[in-house]
């Protein structure tokens, strides 16, 4: 396999040598790490990048690392890694450590997870700021053609959009996430992509599409990190092999952070505490979100879903179904009631009725949804379910999708709080989709089939990840399903 640089011994194959019986213990425990519940049998190098050397007391090093797996289909995950190595590590980096070296050119160094270190975080800021250029690592920056002066919406002044100053200092975020985030001075927020694919990702490509559009639903992009094309014939396989290495890889997305924001899901928490209605909150962030949904289809391809186009969607449905009771024996009183939430969207579109399909969120809930003090809302995290396919997610989808999502968010808020409050979900709900038609023109509700059968594909999903990971949770979706099994 071609590595990316060979600045040093330290980036060549000795480099995964001296780190790979350590990260075969690290990285199973890692948050983000997508293989969960099966060991790592070995490991390959796609790309080494020396950030800076060894010979300092801080070494720093960029990796791009594919684990491989047992009963895994095709090469393996790849994960970038942004590796530190000192001599022995100071307390504060303590719940960073990855172990100690005693083989290759790293023998006798401590090495650890260096997002965690303000050092190795700035380093990263520092090459946006100047555009730099290390070895396959691209540091790129968008420029503002009209200047970017004036306030945001939060209050605060604004930076020229792409002007990024010097002395930020960093930290990073601890909360649980699938990929990692830094924020630098409260100023902007850097979100590095941990198990990444090469080609175009969403979560950067939407984002700057959107800002294309004006919209400010969305924080625009200031920078990103991408590598050069790679050689790494153990690229992806199936519906992605469409996408080719030669694309590269995003690795980070840079955008604007927003002081004093709560997520939706912190917010519809607390407010549902002091037993408060929310329903307010939700006809806002339908606005939002059909701000962004309008702005979408104005900037990118939109196509129209017939018969032909619809029937792989459902297919696809009525599999994820089938494998669903397979795995959750719970569903199989429910199946027929379920499928038949699908079959009623088949028959309307053997009818001749389309529907639209546009780029969408994706992946849409309350934690992917900000509140800014001044009390806008504004949607991230735009790249879809890192579980499917980059090909897939990046498809044209019914918003309906993205509409049921957050229908279904707004359930699992409610039975969060013991005792629940009656008719909560039901009021946010409706004044989600109210807010929606404010906006957009027209209401989600009054294409009900549409609307069930994904928020029917949604709730069987839910199923089956909380009886994997959180049986505790079980009953939420499963009264769901309940529901939208019922006829009529």
């Amino acid at each position: 396999m071609s590595e990316a640089i060979t600045r040093s011994a330290a980036t060549g194959p000795g480099l995964l040598t001296s780190l790979e019986p350590l990260l075969r213990e690290w990285l199973p425990r890692q948050r983000w790490f997508a293989g969960k519940g099966r060991p790592v049998t070995d490991f390959s190098l796609v790309a080494a990048t020396e950030l800076l050397p060894a010979t300092t007391q801080l070494g720093l090093y960029h990796l791009l690392v594919r684990a491989h797996q047992p009963a895994l289909q095709g090469p393996g995950d790849c994960y970038q890694l942004l590796i530190g190595a000192r001599e022995a590590l100071p307390p504060r980096l303590a719940p960073a450590l990855i172990g100690h070296v005693d083989r290759g050119p790293l023998t006798g160094r401590t090495v650890y997870d260096a997002l965690y270190d303000a050092r190795p975080a700035e380093v990263l800021l520092e090459a946006m700021r100047t555009r730099a250029r290390i070895g396959a690592l691209r540091f790129d920056r968008r420029e503002d053609p009209d200047g970017g002066e004036g306030e945001r919406e939060d209050g605060g002044e604004r930076e020229e959009e792409g002007e990024i100053p010097a002395g930020l200092v960093a930290r990073v975020m601890t909360a649980e996430q699938s990929n990692s985030s830094i924020v630098y001075g409260d100023t902007f927020i850097l979100k590095l992509l941990r198990r990444v694919l090469p080609g175009v990702n969403p979560d950067l490509e939407l984002p700057l599409a959107l800002a294309r559009e004006g919209c400010p639903r969305v924080p625009a992009p200031v920078a990103w990190i991408h590598t050069d094309p790679l050689t790494d014939p153990l690229g992806p396989p199936g519906p992605d092999a469409e996408t080719s290495p030669e694309d590269g890889y995003v690795l980070g997305v840079l955008q604007p952070f927003v002081r004093g924001a709560t997520d939706g899901w912190e917010l519809a928490l607390r407010e549902l505490a002091k037993g408060e209605d929310f329903s307010a909150e939700a006809r806002a962030l339908g606005r939002a979100t059909a701000e962004v949904h309008l702005a979408l289809a104005r900037a990118l391809p939109t196509v129209t879903l017939g018969h032909a186009r619809l029937r792989p969607l459902i297919d696809g449905m009525i599999a994820r179904l089938d494998e669903a009771v397979r795995t959750v024996p719970a569903l199989h009183l429910y199946a027929p009631g379920l499928r038949s939430a699908y079959e009623a969207l088949a028959d309307l579109a053997a009818e001749g009725q389309t529907w639209t399909a546009q780029r969408i969120h994706g992946d849409l809930h309350l934690g992917q949804c900000l509140r800014a003090p001044s009390g806008e809302w504004s949607l991230i995290d735009f790249e879809g379910e890192p579980s499917k396919p980059l090909a897939e997610r990046r498809l044209p989808q019914p918003p309906a999708r993205d509409i049921a999502g957050m229908l279904r968010s707004f359930d699992y808020a409610a039975h969060s709080l013991h005792p629940r409050l009656p008719g909560w979900a039901a009021r946010c709900r409706a004044a989600y989709c109210a807010g929606y038609a404010e906006t957009a023109g027209r209401d989600p509700r009054t294409d009900p089939v549409l609307l069930r059968a994904y928020e029917t594909d949604k709730a069987v999903y839910e199923v089956v990840y909380e009886a994997r990971h959180r049986p505790d949770w079980l009953p939420v979706p499963m009264s769901a399903v309940r529901r939208l099994a019922a006829p009529g």
